[in-house]
């Protein structure tokens, strides 16, 4: 018991670790927009974790790091992954990175209803109220018919749509047994090879060594929060480490506020606050439930 309360926190920090490595690529993506090529930068952020990631895990396993029984499955999330990606980097080229990040943590309960739609799973009345809970909390921090409200906010809302596919697909292939190096290798090749199709067509030297930093400094917190993610994983249930992964709300405000000198106003606050408890609240809950199901009695 002990060992596995151990392994459980030991998941928890490396959720909050990857969280923060999170948080500060996309500070750093919002940063760089403004001199780089958003397509440029996400090639590099595509090429840097792919190389890096290769490099490291090739010694010990070779050609069989490439192997899967789902190559179409695995395509697929490379792609949904890629499309998330560019949305992600346009979003934060025109707003806050708090307040994207807290729209893009809508995911979790969008992954409520695709169940609910897709895989005819039955969605009780409690996480109803909590999806209904966070969409309310998206509304507050977009506010339509309001001088507040700007197209590109729509941007996080579709990117919420394809990452919640990308999450679909990666519990299929974790329940299919995919190995996950291999799940996170191959994705990160996808977005390379489909990023370096648009290359000659996009690209821009960056412009001095600082954007080259940053550059580089987005290709390691990308690295390093998929590697953190995958040691979470691999020590905890999702439904343990989801509660925790909303403190990258947090990590992205402080980022906004260091980099930018952006505080949220009032209703943004209200608004990002309400996303993370009902998101939370939505872990509990599947947690709560998964221990329900292990103490019942085999009939």
């Amino acid at each position: 018991m002990k060992k596995a309360a151990h392994h459980s926190l030991a998941g928890i920090g490396f959720a909050v670790l990857a969280s923060a490595c999170f948080a500060t690529l996309d500070t750093t993506t919002k940063s760089i927009s403004a001199s780089v090529s958003l397509l440029v930068a996400l090639w590099f952020r595509y090429a840097f974790q792919a190389v890096v990631t290769t490099a490291i895990v090739w010694k010990g396993r070779g050609r069989k790091l490439f192997f899967t029984r789902h190559p179409r499955f695995q395509l697929a999330r490379g792609l949904l992954l890629f499309v998330s990606s560019l949305l992600a980097f346009f979003s934060l080229k025109y707003m806050p990175v708090g307040e994207f990040t807290a729209i893009v943590l809508m995911a979790p309960l969008v992954i409520t209803l695709l169940a609910a739609w897709t895989l005819k799973e039955h969605v009780s009345a409690k996480r109803w109220a909590l999806v209904l809970g966070g969409f309310a909390g998206t509304m507050v921090i977009i506010r339509p018919d309001t001088q507040h409200f700007d197209w590109a906010l729509l941007l996080p809302l579709v990117l919420v749509v394809t990452n919640s596919g990308f999450q679909v697909l990666t519990s299929k292939l974790a329940s299919e047994q995919e190995d996950p190096i291999t799940t996170h290798v191959l994705t990160g090749w996808t977005g390379t090879l489909l990023a370096s199709l648009l290359l000659p067509f996009i690209w821009e030297s960056p412009p001095d060594w600082t954007a080259w930093v940053r550059l580089v400094l987005m290709g390691v917190m990308a690295t390093l929060g998929h590697f953190f993610l995958i040691l979470a994983y691999g020590r905890a249930p999702a439904a343990t480490l989801t509660p925790y992964m909303y403190v990258q709300i947090g990590f992205a405000v402080i980022g906004g506020w260091v980099v930018f000198n952006h505080i949220p106003d009032q209703w943004t606050l209200i608004g990002m606050g309400l996303v993370a408890l009902c998101g939370a609240l939505g872990a509990w809950l599947t947690l709560r439930e998964s221990r329900v199901k292990l103490e019942l009695p085999e009939s």
